[in-house]
């Protein structure tokens, strides 16, 4: 067995979003047998959460859903996730297409299709996101980390709700990470957003941002450098 392929299935857990219960218990059934770890979606109405509850690391998504289609949910996880999503349809159309990858879809596969090909395209995609995630997560603690091309923040996987100027404040520390950024560099920093930043906003700004990933991550990431600014600390 090639040890590369089987690197990356070792743990990765995938969420089926099918209606069809016999075919998702087809893939299930396959996923497990290949050694990848395998959910079904069951409530319809609250993929999102069941993608929290799930952890998965990729998502298989059909289109004809009950309720909202796939292209409505691929839209929702874009909001709360970067988790890639492969679209299974038996929906052919160029226009599908598009419109699967214009919501934010990684890949597409036509119903009927080979288990063997649905498992080349999976293993393909979670290379793909394995190598982009390695080279622009930073490790903040064990189970936290910093995207630097989405500026989002991670926790045990999910991503930690922070407004545009937070994350603009959090990518120049972890930027400059080890070191101390001044506080008149964070105010450069964040007037390139539509919010005006005084002196004392800032301040604001930094204290609201300290308590929420303090309460996210379970202890301070943010330190005071008196009289200078502010740093965070990163595993190596």
């Amino acid at each position: 067995m090639n040890i590369g392929a089987k690197d990356s299935r070792e743990k990765a857990r995938i969420m089926i979003v099918e209606d069809d219960a016999a075919l998702a218990g087809e893939i299930r059934h396959f996923l497990e047998r290949w050694g990848y770890l395998a959910y079904i979606v069951r409530d319809f109405e609250g993929i999102i959460r069941e993608y929290r509850q799930a952890e998965a690391c990729l998502v298989l998504m059909d289109i004809n859903l009950p309720f909202y289609d796939g292209f409505y949910w691929c839209r929702r996880l874009r909001e709360v996730s970067d988790v890639p999503v492969l679209f299974i349809s038996s929906r052919g159309e160029d226009s599908d297409k598009l419109q699967a990858y214009a919501q934010g879809g990684d890949d597409y596969i036509e119903k009927p299709f080979r288990l063997e090909l649905l498992q080349a395209k999976i293993e393909a995609v979670l290379r793909r996101t394995r190598a982009g995630a390695a080279r622009t997560r930073i490790y903040l603690k064990e189970n936290v980390f910093f995207e630097t091309e989405s500026m989002a923040l991670f926790v045990d996987g999910q991503a930690v709700e922070l407004t545009k100027s937070e994350r603009k404040i959090l990518a120049k520390l972890v930027e400059r990470r080890g070191g101390t950024v001044m506080r008149e560099e964070l105010m450069m920093a964040l007037w390139s957003t539509d919010e005006y930043v005084s002196d004392g906003s800032l301040t604001t700004l930094v204290s609201r941002l300290r308590g929420k990933l303090a309460d996210s991550c379970g202890g301070e990431i943010i330190m005071t450098r008196k009289g200078q600014g502010y740093y965070v600390t990163c595993m190596e």
